[in-house]
């Protein structure tokens, strides 16, 4: 099993003290995070995209760019990327120039997006957000793909042997479809053998392990080998300690910061009590033996092979914070890593563009 931290870079009162951090503070704190986890053995760091309150995480390209410089090996994620928002050209100019900057260290979880403030920002609706992702993802993959590229859509003008630069490191990027209530991620991505990301985070278990169930299927039914489906999933809450007890107590104050959040923005309440929340959730609070065993019963439904854990501090002290996170790789991460086989991430086994040219003159000789 791989292991990632996720940030949407969220600017929110700390728990603790009520202070609002500054914006500058919260991207140093990103960055930290990101060394973190290449430093303690994670195998991947995110970055989500949202465009309004309370979130910072508007550019994950250039966000990425400089987490690429101050890291060598950990693979970088969005999560996700909204093409429904994007040009599908700027997206791959942007992304493949990120590439070749990561050393092919780069993965992308795509969306739809969600929230009003893209509708008033960029003009995408929950009518039309669909099918502009769909087309988006379409252009970016055909982009990435083909040096030059003929294509008519309804969202952008059309492209005559158009050529876009730079050219990315990867041959091929892995893009996961983010999913999290709907099917058409999911037929999106069994249509196109794709990865499937469930969401996982903001209800209990049955609609996320009911799509991946739909995606399985799907998948099949496009004519692609079962053993190749490939599923990661999120985390609603992460806290490790050595006794249950006290994952419990530091756990206990983000809990109500997120639910008093939750009611401030009028979003719905699904887990009314940290009780409630730890019993149902896919949160991983608790000992080691707990969060080995809660993983082990969700993948039980979902057969993923990747999942992500917040990076946030969430106003821990720096001890309980970096305690945790050291805690889940010398205890949880190597027995699940055991336990459940999974395949490699981008920087590690994928082949370049380059490579894959001199392979394909190889062949060519060969014949």
């Amino acid at each position: 099993m791989k292991f990632l931290l996720f940030t949407l870079v969220t600017r929110v009162p700390d728990p603790s003290t009520g202070a609002l951090p500054e914006t500058r503070q919260r991207f140093r704190d990103v960055v930290e995070q990101a060394r973190l986890a290449e430093e303690l053995g994670y195998d991947g760091f995110a970055v989500g995209e949202r465009h309004e309150d309370p979130f910072l995480s508007a550019a994950p390209p250039v966000l990425l760019a400089h987490l690429a410089a101050v890291t060598a090996r950990v693979t970088l994620f969005t999560a996700v990327t909204t093409l429904s928002l994007l040009d599908p050209v700027r997206a791959f100019e942007d992304y493949s120039t990120l590439d070749n900057l990561a050393d092919g260290r780069l993965e992308l979880i795509i969306g739809k997006g969600n929230g009003a403030a893209q509708a008033r920002l960029y003009h995408v609706t929950t009518e039309d957000q669909w099918d502009r992702n769909r087309e988006g993802y379409e252009l970016f993959r055909r982009l990435w793909d083909s040096e030059e590229v003929t294509w008519s859509g309804r969202f952008r003008p059309e492209l005559r042997a158009a050529k876009a630069l730079p050219r990315p490191l990867q041959a091929r990027v892995r893009i996961w479809h983010g999913s999290a209530t709907s099917r058409d991620s999911v037929e999106l991505a069994a249509r196109h053998g794709d990865p499937l990301f469930s969401a996982n985070v903001t209800n209990p278990i049955e609609p996320y392990s009911e799509l991946v169930r739909h995606y399985r299927e799907r998948w099949a039914a496009h004519g692609h080998d079962p053993a190749d489906a490939l599923v990661g999933a999120g985390t609603a809450g992460f806290h490790v300690a050595r006794t249950s007890q006290e994952a419990r107590r530091v756990f206990e104050p983000i809990f109500a910061a997120r639910a008093g959040l939750a009611r401030a923005h009028g979003l719905p309440i699904v887990f009314e009590s940290l009780e409630d929340f730890l019993s149902r959730s896919s949160a991983l609070v608790g000992s080691p033996e707990q969060v080995i065993d809660k993983v082990g019963r969700y993948h039980e439904q979902f057969g993923h092979e990747v999942i992500h854990l917040s990076a946030e501090r969430d106003g821990r002290p720096d001890a309980p914070y970096r305690e945790s996170l050291e805690l889940f790789q010398s205890e949880v991460a190597p027995e699940l890593r055991r336990r459940i086989p999974s395949r490699p991430l981008a920087g590690s086994a994928q082949p370049t563009v380059a490579e894959s040219a001199g392979s394909a003159q190889l062949t060519e000789v060969a014949r």
